[in-house]
């Protein structure tokens, strides 16, 4: 059965390679990019019923638009693949003094999942990049109040996306199913070139585990859980943060 999936950060690496591979599995794919070119290029490159939205998530009020708009001109998102990401820029503290790994990693995956909260059915699936590097969040400079370097800031906003997906499956026990994922360390993305100055593994590793994440019966009630794809298991993540992190999103997002 065909699904609709949206994936946020789709006209390069990672996310685009897994809305080729589903997309050419026969589903309707939503891109998402900040670049105009890019998105168009994307949504050549894949053809078929493709749709694209520009939006530049480090600003939690486009990414409110970007759920206005996709809401306007879709009625059911099946899968919401939160895979937009940033490790390492040249300005990452923005005019209001956040941190733009918080922002994009972390923040604008909860708005633009809230706000299309109504579209996603009790059987719809929302993915959310984390990372083997994780490190425990630091509420202060999720805030913008403390400011880190590259790798703490990046760790801790793939710690803060993990927790708030479990805290996500808690209230909503009902469906959607939350998922977050390391989908590898050190794949071949822009990301990690950039970053580490590696050329990395395949990414096709990355995109196979989110497509199988999206679409498989077996992680159907995976909710709430951390996969692991380094390990290929579940793994464990302490959450004794959750709420006190959760919070904090929600009250920076207002």
């Amino acid at each position: 059965m065909s699904k609709t999936i949206l994936i946020t950060g789709s006209t390069d690496g990672i996310g685009l390679l897994t809305a080729k591979t589903l997309a050419a599995r026969g589903h309707r794919v939503i891109l998402h990019g900040r670049n105009a070119s890019k998105l168009e290029a994307a949504a050549k490159d894949i053809g078929g019923e493709v749709a694209a939205y520009e939006a530049d998530l480090a600003s939690l009020e486009a990414t409110r638009e970007l759920a206005r708009t996709i809401a306007a001109n879709h009625d059911r998102i099946d899968v919401l693949i939160n895979n937009a990401g940033v490790y390492k820029t040249p300005n990452p503290i923005l005019l209001n003094r956040q941190d733009v790994r918080f922002v994009v990693n972390t923040l604008a995956p909860h708005v633009l999942t809230t706000a299309l909260l109504p579209l996603l059915p009790s059987d719809a699936r929302v993915i959310n990049l984390s990372s083997a590097a994780q490190a425990p969040v630091d509420v202060a400079a999720l805030s913008g109040k403390r400011h880190l370097d590259d790798m703490g800031a990046y760790a801790q906003s793939k710690r803060a996306i993990a927790l708030w997906s479990a805290e996500m499956a808690t209230a909503h026990p009902t469906g959607p199913t939350f998922i977050a994922v390391n989908p590898g360390s050190l794949l071949a993305s822009k990301m990690v070139k950039e970053g580490f100055g590696v050329t990395g593994n395949d990414m096709q590793i990355g995109a196979d585990i989110l497509c199988r994440l999206a679409l498989d019966d077996d992680f159907a009630t995976a909710s709430g859980r951390y996969w692991d794809n380094d390990v290929g298991t579940f793994g464990s993540i302490d959450l004794g943060q959750a709420k006190e992190v959760v919070k904090a999103i929600s009250a920076l997002t207002i």
